[in-house]
């Protein structure tokens, strides 16, 4: 039998108003009632109410009365040599010195890609084989060259269908030259999902209860509970590279991009790639009342997303690609003590245990609520956010769709990685020759993390397309 406290357990939850997921407890098996126990001596279950109740605060005032207005700080661009060179150098700086952290959001399956495992460990068809894993340690590995060897540590946010196996898989290679001691995992929080009407958590069978991810602001409550945050405290870590594992072309704990906001002294940031179009279905980073925000394109009519300033650039063009910087004091200070005001109200089909047919029914229309929670709800908490426009073919090119889909698939990623490859020959002096379109080239992390010390491989030389180097 489990050490748990049974009494003490249905105490917490008769005291919340829960008593009624002890409902078939004396029918369970031993295992089953170990089971149980431990997923209720896990769930906070007496925030529940607070959470949910906040929610629906939330969704009542959500009424779109707020003023949506472009972003009206400076947005530094990469495309400014001047912006480029003075940031790239201080996130050097502040990565030599050990502080700085690199986190990704890596709580997802390949599914969509027709891939049964985490996504990070899906091989992209390179020629190299390499995992969207291995292609972030390597350019760590990379970084910490260029940085005298410093101290990076590498946060791997997982989810309880992942954990083990990304666990395993990172012990299995090694964790591709990183140093053990500074790959640390650590998992996404879950919340059971609840009634609408009375807010009473969901059986999905007699020894479990319905749960459901709290969203990728889950990140939150997450660094906190798990001690990440503590740890990171502990190392004397001081600004946090924060990034969603889909992006095959990330920059991890970009120097520029974590230089730019030192020097803007931004307690949070934001990295865009311009929308190409005034219609592109994606987040832009606005204001709403005058605080920074991300606006979903249903928000904005057609005029504000049509309209152009001077220069002929959108307005609302600011995409959003799940790019984020912070300082560890705005997460402390800011963040952490406002946790139970974030979430959201998702109405779902939730799968639940019929007591009529004893079995587990999934409905046709949504029965509950999942109380979820965004990455970008704490921009609002910043006061001096800072956002730097980079070049979407250098790094964006999300793995989101299944293998010979037009768009966001592992066949664009590998052909926008392969045209910069080719982009970086150029740059350091090569000519190319062969067929550029035929074949994927690549160039290795560990052999450049963002184009440079190429001079020594291809200055002067031809290369023929593809390569590998």
């Amino acid at each position: 039998m489990t050490s748990l406290d049974e009494a003490k357990i249905r105490a917490r939850y008769e005291a919340a108003g829960q008593g009624h997921v002890f409902r078939y407890f004396e029918e369970l098996s031993s295992n089953e009632k170990d089971v149980l126990l431990q997923q209720l001596h896990d769930i906070q279950v007496e925030k529940l109410a607070s959470l949910l109740e906040a929610a629906r605060t939330d969704s009542l005032s959500n009424d779109h009365t707020q003023t949506i207005t472009p972003f009206s700080k400076h947005v530094g661009r990469t495309t400014d040599p001047n912006v480029v060179q003075s940031a790239y150098s201080r996130g050097i700086e502040a990565l030599s010195q050990g502080q700085v952290a690199a986190l990704v959001l890596a709580g997802g399956q390949g599914t969509r890609l027709g891939f049964d495992g985490p996504k990070g460990c899906y091989d992209i068809g390179l020629p190299s084989g390499k995992t969207l894993f291995q292609l972030l340690s390597e350019r760590l590995c990379k970084l910490k060259c260029l940085t005298s060897d410093a101290s990076i540590p590498f946060y791997i946010m997982t989810s309880p269908i992942n954990h083990q196996e990304t666990v395993d898989y990172f012990q299995q290679h090694e964790y591709f030259g990183l140093s053990k001691d500074d790959v640390l995992f650590f998992q996404q929080g879950m919340l059971p999902c609840l009634t609408e009407d009375d807010g009473k958590i969901i059986m999905e069978t007699p020894s479990t209860v319905a749960m459901a991810p709290d969203g990728n602001g889950g990140i939150y409550p997450s660094l906190q509970q798990s001690g990440m945050m503590d740890d990171m405290i502990q190392r004397g870590i001081h600004y946090l590279h924060v990034f969603s594992i889909d992006n095959a072309l990330t920059k991890i704990a970009d120097p520029t991009f974590v230089g730019y906001c030192i020097q803007q002294n931004a307690d949070c940031g934001n990295k865009v790639v311009w929308k190409v179009g005034p219609h592109e279905k994606v987040g832009v980073i606005a204001e709403k009342d005058g605080t920074p925000c991300v606006v979903e394109y249903s928000e904005i009519s057609t005029e504000m997303a049509e309209r152009v300033d001077d220069q002929g650039r959108l307005v609302f063009g600011a995409g959003n690609i799940c790019n984020h910087f912070y300082t560890i004091d705005f997460l402390r200070d800011k963040v952490m003590p406002n946790l139970g005001t974030l979430y959201h109200i998702a109405r779902k089909k939730i799968p639940y245990w019929d007591e009529s047919t004893r079995q587990t029914v999934t409905p046709e229309t949504n029965n509950g609520i999942k109380l979820e929670s965004f990455i970008f709800d704490i921009f609002p908490f910043a006061e001096r956010m800072a956002i730097l426009d980079t070049e979407r073919d250098e790094e964006f090119s999300p793995v989101k769709n299944a293998p010979g889909s037009d768009t966001d698939s592992p066949d664009t990623a590998r052909q926008h990685l392969s045209q910069q490859a080719q982009k970086w020959v150029i740059a350091a002096g090569g000519t190319l020759t062969g067929n550029r379109d035929s074949g994927i080239c690549e160039i290795s992390p560990l052999t450049s993390y963002g184009g440079e010390g190429l001079d020594e491989l291809v200055k002067g030389k031809t290369i023929e397309c593809p390569f590998n180097l």
